[in-house]
């Protein structure tokens, strides 16, 4: 029988023994030395690379808040178009068809109608935008209205903020260049 070597007496080291005598490993450091360690120059050592990296991260952060306003994240929307009423107007006036987005294009083709020598086209065309635009003021009307009611209903009355010139704004541009880009697909009303 082989003889008890000191090994053989002492206990196998749980974890919880381990940690608790063993300790960090390593000594405090000193104040000293801990400011040390954090000293950088004020001033890199080569200027252009750290420019270059420089331009390099905040072109990296502009795209992400320009990706990240485009897809509607809270965080990277500026201060108009935070809160979830925001996002219920958003919503709705991206679910429905609105007069105001034929504006824009109806106003191109009134400008062409004047690169021909006919009188009567152009007045006609003016008289159209002329017409158009008073349907956009009453659609945009009746949409201020049916939001207010909507989010009166959905957040209680006391809690509605002004929306009517927000949700006019966004039903006037085109559904492709509205930002944020539209969450929801024709139809597709908000609850």
């Amino acid at each position: 029988m082989p003889k008890n070597t000191p090994s053989d007496d002492v206990a196998p080291e749980t974890p919880e023994t381990d940690a608790a005598s063993v300790g960090k490993g390593r000594a405090t450091p000193t104040r000293k030395e801990r400011e040390a360690a954090r000293k950088r120059p004020l001033v890199p050592d080569d200027r252009r690379a750290a420019a270059k990296a420089s331009k390099a991260e905040l072109a990296a952060r502009r795209d992400r808040a320009r990706v990240g306003m485009e897809r509607g994240e809270e965080r990277y929307l500026p201060a108009r178009d935070k809160g979830p009423q925001k996002r219920f107007v958003r919503d709705y006036v991206d679910a429905r068809w609105s007069v105001g987005e034929i504006l824009l294009p109806l106003m191109v083709l009134v400008i062409l109608t004047y690169f021909i020598p006919n009188e009567f086209i152009a007045i006609y065309a003016l008289t159209a935008v002329w017409a158009v635009i008073l349907l956009v003021v009453i659609d945009c009307l009746i949409l201020g209205r049916t939001l207010r009611k909507k989010l009166a209903a959905k957040f209680g009355a006391d809690k509605v903020e002004k929306v009517t010139w927000y949700a006019a704004m966004r039903a006037v541009q085109l559904r492709a260049l509205r930002l944020p880009k539209p969450q929801v697909k024709r139809g597709e009303f908000p609850a």
